[in-house]
């Protein structure tokens, strides 16, 4: 199942339902081998982006191209249909024929098209035996399992051999153990075969361990691309911070810049944190830190807050504490240390791992 080796290449897409602007200038680039994530919230334009590239929707300007070959291009009235575009097709419903096989099921396409019967038993077989199906054949949709069926919808879309897969939230309709292993075997299956594919989903988890690279939208743009290292470890906007990742925030004021670092500070509390944006004394602000890199400390110290612990709860792997601050509530992993036998607490706030982001001109506010 050796694919072409094809970049596909979208540019300054733009799509509207009236006045509603749903895509707003998205470029990205899929290269060959390649695992691209479209990530973001429910609305964000990400299903459409893919379904633009499907053919299963009109951008109203842009390009979309793949080698050679291009799909869509506003300026010229270049429209390729769907069914020429030659592309594999996963979504979150597996769309299985009820009462054809397995095997049936793969080959229906390639039946449509034409194919030879001697290559549709190759395609199949290979198919089949390169996503471990082969005992499967005979069986029909229902006799399979949620996993089963999606093994067979991927199949199905990569029977024909296509330059790029597109998954539109390939694992959705699994349930949470069965998809934590899905999403590895389906890595797995990606890397071995050399795939390049286009997958939607919501779950940022999810985008990280399937993904090379992550493309976050907002509203229809790119907040930011990149590795899911440097979305998780150096977002450059708040939104991406907030999105990626559990984190802990804290609202104040700037009352320091020095050396790229702002002091943050609140009721009762003053912490240094790296800047992101542009920021300057006297702004409103919010510190954002991961769950994972608050640390639970033995006494005051630099960079630490005297909270109040309210509740621990168990997750098996570890124990997650919320404890409050003033009006913020704020949580750790970990085993709580009380100060005294009491149930104040002292939390460790790393400054290179508390950013410090401008807060939105809407959302400023001052600090008491």
């Amino acid at each position: 199942m050796n694919k072409p080796a094809s970049k596909l290449v979208v540019e300054d897409l733009h799509l509207q339902y009236g006045d509603n602007k749903i895509l707003q200038g998205v470029s990205m680039t899929l290269n060959p081998g390649e695992v691209v994530a479209l990530l973001g919230a429910s609305g964000s334009g990400k299903t459409t982006l893919l379904r633009s590239v499907a053919g299963l929707e009109q951008p109203s300007r842009g390009r979309i191209s793949i080698g050679d070959t291009v799909l869509y291009d506003g300026a010229n009235g270049v429209e390729m249909p769907v069914e020429k575009r030659n592309l594999g097709l996963v979504f979150q419903s597996y769309a299985l024929w009820p009462h054809r096989s397995v095997f049936d099921n793969i080959a229906y396409g390639l039946r449509l098209r034409g194919v030879p019967a001697s290559e549709i038993d190759s395609r199949v077989n290979l198919a089949l035996t390169n996503l471990g199906l082969g005992a499967l054949a005979t069986r029909l949709p229902h006799q399979l399992s949620g996993g089963q069926q999606q093994r067979v919808a991927i199949a199905r879309a990569l029977v024909y051999n296509p330059p790029v897969v597109l998954m539109d939230e390939p694992l959705s309709n699994l349930d949470a153990k069965l998809r934590e292993e899905a999403r590895a075997w389906l890595r797995e299956l990606i890397v071995r075969l050399g795939l390049s594919a286009l997958v939607v989903t919501h779950d940022q988890t999810e985008a990280m361990a399937m993904s090379d690279k992550i493309l976050l939208l907002n509203a229809g743009r790119i907040e930011q691309q990149g590795t899911p290292e440097e979305l998780y470890n150096r977002p450059q906007t708040q939104f991406t911070a907030e999105f990626m990742g559990s984190n802990n925030h804290l609202s104040g004021r700037v009352a320091q810049m020095a050396d790229g670092r702002a002091l943050l500070e609140g009721e009762g509390w003053r912490l240094w944190g790296a800047a992101r944006g542009a920021l300057k004394t006297g702004d409103a602000a919010t510190g954002i830190i991961r769950l994972e890199r608050t640390r639970i400390a033995n006494g005051a110290g630099d960079n630490r807050l005297r909270t109040e612990l309210v509740t621990g709860m168990f997750l098996g792997d570890r124990k997650e504490n919320l404890f409050k601050l003033g009006a913020m509530r704020l949580r750790c992993y970990g085993t709580p240390v009380p100060d005294a036998g009491g149930s104040d607490c002292y939390l460790e706030l790393p400054q290179d791992d508390f950013w410090v982001f401008a807060a939105p001109a809407a959302a400023a506010a001052p600090a008491t």
